[in-house]
């Protein structure tokens, strides 16, 4: 079932340009301005990580693009459709794994997609149902009742759920909440495929390797902010910085002054930490330094920089006020 506009695809399958949602207040809570000047565009055919602490906004961002929160002001495009003037072709466009486990616990998977399909308007001829639950390895409970499910069977369903209609944008919102590394893995395969096949796919987790290994973009958003949007290989060097950490054969009070001239601290009496970046100090220069403070090496470490690291930097810095850059 093909969404896209006749004899064109978009460079963007989500477009979003000066999105703001503020909630009103009342005389017992104030307004909340959930979101602010979001500018954000995702290639088509990318897998893109839009991450956040609790409360950040991207839940909202999501709700908007579904059609189930009212945007205070913005565009929001989802395959080239603006979601109010274009609604129904936006919302055909878009296949959305929720948080919730919102399924009737006394339909089946079957009963499940093919409510779904229908409510989409997929011809019979076209349904894809057998084919879904296979893919997401819930063939064998098809006809099972939805209560009789494991958590993991049931995000796998809520993601056959959301692909009947055969969008061109997958968006999961925690879709690996609660489940086991196993149901994780078979569920990444599934969306690697999709992806593989055009798919564009929007991902929010709280598990930061999850979105270093599987996104070649990430957005950082925070109180309703967008703190950056870049290449995961970029956002990665954004901390140039590589931890050496070093165990000496004596015991040390003090960091010796010839060490000084580095970022270094005592971890404890016998183990120097020193944060380098790799471009600039080379860690040679780190070793002789030691050398000629009369220190013998007896254990090396590195620990090279990550999402997470990058992620707590980010999202610190933007409540303290710090510029972080410009997103792209």
């Amino acid at each position: 079932m093909s969404t896209a506009k006749p004899d064109t695809l978009p460079d963007y399958a989500i477009e979003i340009t000066g999105l703001n949602k503020t909630y009103a207040g009342n005389s017992i809570q104030p307004s909340n301005e959930a979101l602010t000047d979001i500018n954000l565009k995702i290639p088509r055919g990318s897998f893109f990580g839009l991450l956040g602490p609790n409360g950040a906004g991207k839940s909202t961002i999501i709700n908007i693009m579904a059609g189930l929160v009212i945007k205070s002001s913005g565009d929001v495009k989802v395959w080239d459709y603006d979601i109010e003037k274009e609604m129904r072709q936006a919302r055909s466009s878009i296949g959305i794994v929720p948080q919730e486990l919102n399924i009737d616990p006394f339909f089946t998977p079957r009963e499940v997609l093919e409510t779904q399909a229908g409510l989409y308007g997929v011809p019979k001829s076209e349904r894809r149902t057998e084919e879904i639950l296979a893919a997401v390895r819930l063939g064998d409970k098809a006809d099972a009742y939805a209560r009789s499910l494991s958590g993991g069977m049931r995000r796998r369903m809520l993601v056959a759920k959301a692909m009947v209609h055969s969008p061109p944008v997958l968006v999961l919102d925690e879709p690996t909440a609660g489940v086991d590394v196993e149901l994780r893995q078979q569920l990444w395969s599934y969306i690697r495929e999709l992806r593989a096949h055009g798919t564009t796919i929007l991902l929010t987790t709280h598990y930061l390797e999850e979105a270093e290994e599987l996104c070649d973009q990430i957005a950082i958003i925070n109180h309703g902010r967008l703190v950056t949007s870049q290449k995961t290989e970029d956002l990665l060097r954004t901390l140039d910085s590589k931890e050496l950490i070093v165990t000496v054969d004596k015991a040390l009070t003090d960091i010796p002054e010839g060490l000084r001239q580095f970022n270094v601290e005592l971890n404890n009496s016998h183990k120097l930490v020193f944060r380098v970046p790799p471009n600039e100090v080379p860690v040679e220069a780190v070793m002789d330094a030691i050398r000629k403070a009369g220190l013998g090496i007896v254990d090396l470490t590195t620990k090279e920089s990550d999402l997470e690291d990058i992620f707590l930097m980010m999202t610190r810095g933007a409540e303290d006020g710090v510029s972080l850059g410009k997103p792209d």
